[in-house]
């Protein structure tokens, strides 16, 4: 540094002042008698003109290394599958962001891995599908008498169904609600039935449960059970319809993909259960199938019976294939929730129709139009009973692989 004009070059030796002989201090002293500084705060007098100013390492800094570390969090959760809500508290342990006030800081959450059951019970039940989900095969006076909701006569939803049999058995953190219909098909499904929304859009990010019985209608099994009725005695009504459902059914995959990946959509982290068809006679039929009823001549033969049972065998392939998929893919991206696929085609073995106690109602005719009855081939509150304990005992035995999803907590 240059001296002042006028000054001594002695003078400006450090450490003394010539003019009053009063001694300066020294940089260690000076830094002994500076008052404190505030953790972060800029060091003015230790950073002379030209020199980088020093910051010290305190709050501040820390708080800039824990959002970065916070942010790095973030992605790994996300790119994980990981729920939202589950960074907050993780940030707040391991970087300090995002805390909540009051207690329970300083406390380490940890993700456990939720079992099938816990998955399943999170949330809400939503019962959804057609007549095989509705309880049409159960549907009595109490049901149209006190319905169970405005929809509930002309869906034929009955509280002798499955569904309400699933929902009582389990306490869901939400709650349930049963939105199946009779009749209804996957078109149905995503663009609404009798007025009522499309049974899709009964399904949010809180559901934590699905289950659905849906494809028969898309086959066109009542159409096929009425020809096969409506044959004339000499002629092959039943079998001659293989192409025509063979047809439907391929089509059935595609419109039943699209209906499980929007579910899987608006409720990511559910468990979707989807229950196949039992097959409604014996694998050996003990002979033709008279009708019951005013029109008791009506019969289903033993070629008729079999047939009948091939094709629910040819229906119940598709919807395990196509929901076999979806779950395939949510797997392979590590995703929460599942899509899972009842066998319920023997689950019905020793009481078909003709047997002496069977699950499902046989050929019930009426002189209406059309003469068969809704409740024909449909499972009775026996049967209804037994679907729900096969649903009961997959929300037990979880999905056959691990499940992504889990739970935050503090230990």
């Amino acid at each position: 540094m240059f001296p002042e004009p006028g000054q001594r070059i002695e003078d400006s030796s450090p450490g003394v002042r010539r003019e009053t002989g009063e001694r300066e201090a020294s940089p260690e002293a000076e830094r002994e008698t500076r008052p404190a500084l505030e953790p972060g705060q800029e060091d003015q007098a230790a950073s002379p003109p030209g020199r980088p100013r020093r910051i010290r390492t305190g709050a501040a800094a820390r708080t800039a290394l824990g959002a970065i570390l916070a942010a790095a969090a973030g992605a790994l959760l996300a790119v994980g599958g990981v729920a939202a809500g589950v960074f907050e508290p993780l940030a707040c342990a391991v970087a300090e962001v995002a805390c909540p006030p009051g207690p329970g800081r300083g406390e380490i959450p940890a993700l456990r891995p939720l079992n099938g059951v816990e998955a399943a019970t999170a949330g809400r039940y939503v019962g959804l599908g057609d007549s095989y989900s509705s309880g049409e095969g159960a549907f009595d006076e109490q049901d149209e008498k006190e319905p169970l909701d405005s929809g509930a006569t002309q869906c034929r939803r009955s509280r002798g169904s499955y569904v309400p049999t699933v929902g009582g058995a389990y306490r869901f953190a939400a709650g349930m609600e049963f939105w199946a219909c009779g009749g209804a098909t996957t078109g149905n499904a995503l663009r609404g039935q009798y007025g009522q929304p499309p049974q899709v859009e009964r399904i949010g990010p809180e559901v934590s449960l699905v289950t659905i019985t849906m494809g028969g209608n898309d086959a066109g099994f009542t159409p096929v059970l009425k020809n096969c009725l409506a044959r004339a005695s000499w002629s092959a009504g039943c079998v001659e319809q293989e192409p025509e459902v063979r047809r439907r059914i391929a089509q059935l995959g595609r419109d039943l993909y699209e209906v499980l990946a929007e579910i899987h959509r608006r409720a990511p982290q559910a468990r979707v259960i989807v229950v196949g068809y039992p097959r409604p006679f014996p694998r050996s039929p003990g002979g033709e199938l008279r009708g019951l009823g005013p029109v008791p001549a009506a019969t289903l033969s033993t070629e008729d019976q079999l047939w009948l049972n091939r094709m629910t065998r040819l229906l119940d392939d598709e919807i395990a294939r196509v929901a076999t998929g979806v779950d395939r893919l949510i797997t392979a991206f590590r995703g929460q929730g599942s899509v899972e696929y009842i066998d319920a085609y023997d689950a019905f073995d020793g009481h078909e129709i003709g047997t002496a106690r069977p699950y499902l109602h046989g050929l019930v005719l009426d002189f209406d139009v059309p003469p068969v009855n809704p409740h024909s081939f449909h499972p009775n509150r026996d049967g209804y009973r037994r679907l729900g304990e096969l649903v009961r005992q997959r929300i037990e035995a979880g999905p056959g692989r691990p499940l992504h999803n889990y739970r935050v907590e503090t230990r």
